[in-house]
């Protein structure tokens, strides 16, 4: 039996980060949506599964995940874009949380070191 944590909804497997990009970037900004304590979750991310979608409606998984090493980063898998693009697995650093509303808006850093 897995545990949830309180930032999880009841049923689902990954909340939904929306990104006004087709690719992310240093500065890039995607909004994680259907937290139950965006205040909370801001000011101490937990790890979490997202589906990624970006700004040309494609959709790609990614994982957040604290680390004490270098902060928090974002996982994200390979995915191509509406363009036709392929863009690598790759892990970024977050520079940022901040709330937005009810979502928790993140800041891409650069990329980790992997």
């Amino acid at each position: 039996m897995t545990q949830s944590s309180s930032t999880e909804p009841a049923g689902a497997q990954a909340f939904l980060a929306v990104c006004g990009n087709t690719h992310l970037f240093p500065g890039a900004r995607c909004r994680v949506q259907g937290l139950s304590d965006p205040t909370a979750f801001a000011a101490d991310p937990r790890p979490v599964e997202l589906e990624l979608r970006l700004s040309d409606d494609v959709v790609t998984e990614a994982e957040l995940h604290p680390s004490r090493q270098v902060g928090p980063v974002l996982a994200v898998s390979a995915y191509t874009t509406g363009a036709g693009t392929t863009i690598e697995a790759r892990t970024w650093l977050i520079r940022e949380f901040a709330r937005r509303g009810d979502d928790v808006e993140l800041t891409i850093g650069g990329r980790a070191e992997t």
